[in-house]
């Protein structure tokens, strides 16, 4: 039996960038399985959208398919924005099977990709000790997106930064992350030696724009790369696909 088609669903930018990123994300996906069908479609911006894609794959007679929202968190778009497309998708392509997967984070595998991405702007194992840390988020207003990054700036804390401050590139709330030159000047005032600042975003585009002027605005030491391609974020897509390819017994796919 062919192995479900994997569909990766990304935002969509007006940047360039952000397509030519997803798509070499995908294309790493593809070179650590080969023989796995892996398919893009885009809620916005770019082409080709999700229903299109699916209307194709339904078209050359696929029967299942595992969609992947590329997204860090459970915000609006993976609660409401793409389960909407994929319950229009069901009603009109009823032959075809398709599962949601879950969002990309949390995991360690994303914590790995941002190490990766630190080391190679500069950051050495031995500098964390006397270096913050601001891990900057594209921004929501979803209070489980906020937890969720909170969280992930305490377990960085644990792994050897003097200090680790998360902060939002955009919509920011009453008590929740701060922006990101906020955040850098907070890590000097409180004694660090050096800030570094980690985009925990997966592709280019306006937001993380955003981000790189705040940590220049600041005058951040470090300022690391968005996640992209990285070997560990493509783990991590088949490590959401193979999950949802064999749900728990007796719950019901997205």
């Amino acid at each position: 039996m062919a192995s479900p088609v994997l569909l990766v669903i990304a935002h969509g930018s007006r940047d360039p960038r952000h397509a030519a990123t997803v798509h070499a994300l995908t294309a790493r996906v593809r070179s650590l399985r080969p023989g796995l069908r892996v398919e893009t479609g885009f809620l916005d911006f770019n082409a080709p959208s999700v229903p299109r894609v699916l209307e194709r794959l339904a078209a050359e007679g696929a029967d299942e398919v595992v969609a992947l929202p590329l997204l860090l968190t459970r915000a609006f778009h993976a609660k409401s924005d793409i389960p909407s497309v994929l319950r229009e998708a069901r009603s009109r392509l009823p032959r075809l099977r398709i599962r949601q997967a879950d969002v990309l984070g949390p995991s360690p595998l994303l914590n790995t990709a941002l190490e990766q991405r630190l080391h190679e702007a500069g950051v050495a194992p031995g500098d964390k000790g006397s270096t913050g840390l601001v891990l900057a988020s594209a921004g929501s207003t979803d209070p489980e997106a906020i937890a969720v990054i909170a969280e992930i700036a305490r377990e960085l804390r644990h792994t050897g930064w003097c200090a680790v401050r998360p902060a939002f590139a955009s919509a920011v709330v009453a008590d929740g992350p701060t922006r990101t030159a906020a955040a850098v000047r907070a890590l000097r005032a409180e004694g660090a030696r050096r800030v570094a600042v980690a985009p925990y975003v997966i592709a280019p585009g306006r937001l993380p724009d955003r981000i790189a002027a705040g940590a220049e605005e600041a005058g951040a030491d470090v300022l690391a790369g968005v996640l992209g391609p990285s070997p560990a974020l493509a783990r991590l897509l088949l490590t959401r696909y193979d999950e949802a390819r064999v749900p728990v017994a007796g719950a019901m796919s997205a």
